[in-house]
């Protein structure tokens, strides 16, 4: 079969850009012009040989198309009728001619006129085009009967023509196709190639629309064996109750799982209650689905079921041993509730409470207390919920209803005395639907929660043998009335050494095993450990530490690996006709001859035993894997500056250090603070002004020196929002540094809040505040009189190492702080100590 070009023509029409359609050659099409620049073209068209050239344009929404937003290809036609409607439109019936290329556009008083070139295919007969042609007419003949939109007897007198390019455009132009698959056929000039592309959207149509007819046959049959079982089911009930006969098999097994649950009295009288109404239900009815999944829920709750406690003391602290380092009055509480389990018949469960920043391990201790005591273990995590329904269910009358998240760990857990871990209950919130901290005030009262009451089960429900563990990072956000219900354990950040000791005992080993790295190939020396703790994270917990331990074993991973592949490469180099000798051996192979074996066995032998150096993980490979320390001592960075203090701060994820910047100029007695401070640390930074100003003759300062001076105290940074009372003095310190000229010790840190009178009173989170000094190098901290109480709470370790000033009044922290001691101005012959202080003398004295 060959086709050649036969005639190449040129010709210079009107054109008019069509929408949504796209019209074939030797195909009938009537349309409405409406556009003014359209019914120009149409007019010239009727003046001269009522040819017209009609393109569809690329987007049907434009009114105006440009020409290069018109297909370059379309049709030729001739214009058969054109009837102007009364409403200013005009009705058109057009007969496609030839397709065309527009070479050139051009406009012409208000319209288009292009120059179109086209081309006529001259085919010479064959087997081969005959064969295309039956098989298009057959594929068209199947489609025709399986679409409903087309009448059979019109196409197939369609398609009963001779020649190929006129049978695959008939066929195009009745095929349901998108117009951008349209326009693809219609550019296609050769008649074999469109004939070919016309088959080949046939046999895609053909099998879219057998989908289609099995898709509805199946529904049909569907919906007939629907209404048939409903019909035999009412029949068969009808039946049964003539013979005063029931459903037996179904509701008496039901019966019996109901009798057997060990459920209360109320819940027992209730799951019969519905057990007999779903008898008398159809069973295809919506109430009936709805009756079946609350039984369903009634009987996978555990009512009886419980777990068998392990009591050894002994075992529960090796378990507690085994998974964490420190954390020694949580130990004693488990061991204490032990205890009491052994000494008690049915105790009432516990409710615990752990507090503490991320990573120091509070979800990890709830599986920890699980697998001592044997109990199961099941998580809620709390965060972001914001709904009651969540806590309590949804009552039965709402579509696709459930009960609660507790009474579904409940069923999870499988047994009435699990540990549920109540996880970030912290990070609840409320709106329009309920506030779900309220909720969970039944749930963790040990008084109510053995009548818990589901809004689903609508049966009270007991939750006083589950032992409850929330954890939170914060308490403030916990309302105060569930705080009371809980016994809060606070966990605080980690020393150096517990973060030492747990990367030794735990996530060295943990990385290596996900990482697949052996202690051959890898060691972590002490001293490299403590270099990542010091100079690679600065946290409360363990998070980033195992991070960077990752990071460090992936790094060896990725050496073993590309040492496995140099060898590789090397011994396939050395042994390379070894293994072309392998591959001719294999040919026998697919006689099924014993080669295969000979062959996997020569594989086997080629393959290169690899081993790398063992890589020793100490300061300088640290630097060298990870880059410069992200953080660095304080003392190396920092000398003793006039105004600048170091405070200590808590923060939800533990302590940190926080700097207090004043700086003195000329103006009229203002002060101003910046750095996002909250409204209680405002107030002390007017405080401790109230306190300089008073104290004038003892910083040797001139009783109006605030007349001629403005004072600005700064917090960097200034992005974080910073407040509470336990900045008093170091805003203090720093405002005497800066009207002294006196600097402040850069090696010390301190904490307390502050008074008019000077005096200095007790702060909360002491314990992370001085793990927070401790991890930045600072051994030298001042803190209130009142917290020498709270020692008890700081590792021996840390007391050891850092010495602790405790101070009652700001003259006592001046003398520490500042680099020499204040001068004070002689007493005035007019005034007395009492009156420049506004105390009595004889305290003056003692300053």
């Amino acid at each position: 079969m060959v086709t050649t070009k036969d005639k190449t023509d040129t010709k210079r029409l009107p054109m008019m850009p069509i929408r949504d359609v796209v019209i074939f050659p030797y195909m009938m099409t009537p349309f409405v012009v409406g556009r003014e620049s359209s019914v120009r073209a149409l007019d010239e068209a009727l003046l001269g040989d009522k040819k017209i050239f009609l393109a569809t344009q690329h987007d049907a929404s434009v009114d105006e198309p440009r020409p290069d937003e018109i297909y370059s290809v379309g049709t030729v036609a001739n214009i058969v009728q054109s009837l102007k409607q009364p409403d200013g439109n005009i009705k058109v019936l057009v007969e496609g001619v030839e397709r065309g290329k527009i070479i050139s556009v051009s406009e012409e008083e208000g319209y288009f006129r292009a120059v179109v070139k086209t081309t006529n295919y001259k085919l010479e007969a064959g087997g081969q085009i005959e064969g295309l042609t039956s098989r298009v007419t057959t594929l068209f003949e199947q489609y025709v009967k399986l679409s409903q939109n087309l009448n059979y007897e019109t196409m197939i007198a369609a398609i009963r023509v001779d020649d190929p390019g006129k049978l695959a455009d008939t066929v195009g132009a009745n095929l349901q196709l998108t117009i951008e698959e349209k326009q693809e056929l219609l550019e296609i000039f050769d008649p074999i190639d469109r004939l070919t592309r016309v088959a080949d959207l046939l046999d895609i149509e053909i099998e879219k629309l057998n989908v289609d007819r099995t898709i509805q046959g199946r529904v049909k049959r569907q919906m007939e064996r629907a209404q048939k079982e409903y019909y035999l089911n009412e029949k068969i009930k009808a039946i049964q109750k003539e013979l005063g006969r029931g459903e037996k098999s179904e509701f008496d097994e039901l019966k019996k799982k109901i009798d057997a649950a060990g459920m209360s009295k109320d819940a027992h009288e209730k799951a019969m209650a519905e057990l007999k109404r779903l008898e008398g239900m159809p069973p295809m009815s919506a109430e009936s689905t709805v009756s079946r999944n609350y039984l369903d829920w009634l009987l996978a709750v555990p009512w009886k079921k419980r777990t068998k406690e392990i009591r050894d003391l002994r075992h529960a602290g090796q378990v507690l041993e085994g998974d964490h380092y420190g954390l020694e009055k949580i130990k004693e509480r488990i061991l204490e509730f032990l205890s009491v389990r052994r000494l008690v018949q049915n105790p009432k469960g516990s409710i615990l409470c752990f507090v503490g920043p991320p990573g120091v391990g509070k979800t990890s201790l709830g599986m920890s207390i699980a697998k001592a005591t044997g109990r199961k273990f099941v998580r809620l995590s709390l965060g972001g919920v914001r709904d009651e329904a969540e806590i309590r269910g949804h009552r039965r009358t709402y579509i696709g209803a459930l009960p609660g998240q507790v009474i579904q760990m409940m069923k999870k857990a499988g047994t009435k005395n699990p540990i549920v871990m109540l996880d970030e209950v912290d990070k609840m919130s409320m709106d329009f639907r309920g506030d779900p901290s309220a909720a969970l005030l039944e749930v963790l009262d040990p008084e109510q929660n053995y009548m818990f009451m589901d809004h689903y089960l609508d049966v009270e429900y007991d939750l006083s043998q589950v032992f409850f563990i929330a954890t939170a990072n914060v308490l403030h956000t916990i309302p105060p009335a569930l705080q009371d219900r809980m016994e809060v354990i606070r966990l605080s950040g980690y020393t150096e050494l517990e973060k030492l000791e747990i990367a030794k005992r735990f996530l060295v080993a943990k990385q290596r095993k996900d990482t697949g790295i052996s202690e051959e190939q890898l060691e972590f020396t002490e001293q490299g450990l403590q270099s990542l703790i010091q100079s690679y994270t600065r946290e409360a917990g363990v998070r980033n530490l195992e991070r960077e331990i990752g990071n460090l074993c992936r790094k060896v991973a990725r050496k073993v690996v590309e040492a496995q592949s140099a060898a590789s490469e090397e011994a396939a180099l050395e042994n390379g006709d070894g293994l072309e000798v392998i591959e001719e051996e294999a040919k026998p192979e697919e006689a099924g001859g014993p080669a295969k074996k000979g062959k996997k066995k020569a594989k086997k032998e080629e393959t290169p035993l690899v081993s790398i150096d063992k890589v020793t993980i100490n300061p300088r490979v640290v630097t060298e894997m990870l880059g410069p320390a992200k953080f660095r001592d304080l003392d190396l960075e920092k000398t003793n500056e006039i105004g600048a203090t170091t405070g200590l701060a808590w923060t939800e994820v533990g302590g940190s250090i926080l700097t207090t910047e004043a700086a003195v100029m000329e103006g009229r007695g203002k002060l101003t603070t910046t750095g996002k401070l909250g409204d209680v640390m405002q107030e002390s930074a007017q405080a401790a002004m109230s306190y300089v100003r008073s104290r004038a003759q003892y910083l040797g300062l001139p009783k109006d020196f605030y007349r001629h001076l403005d004072i600005h105290v700064h917090v960097p940074e200034g992005a974080i929002p910073k407040d509470g009372p336990s900045a008093g003095i170091t805003i203090g310190t720093s405002i005497c540094s800066a009207l002294t000229g006196i600097p402040v010790r850069c090696d010390l840190a301190m904490t307390g809040e502050i008074t008019v009178r000077g005096r200095v009173l007790p702060i909360g989170g002491l314990k992370e505040k001085l793990l927070a000094a401790h991890r930045q190098g600072i051994f030298e901290v001042v803190l209130p009189l009142d917290n020498e109480k709270d020692l008890a709470d700081i590792p021996e370790n840390i007391r050891k190492e850092m010495k602790l000033h405790f101070v009652m009044n700001m003259d006592e922290v001046l003398k520490i702080a500042l680099e020499r001691e204040i001068v004070a101005l002689p007493l005035a012959p007019t005034a007395t100590a009492a009156d420049l202080s506004g105390r009595p003398a004889e305290d003056n004295l003692t300053h």
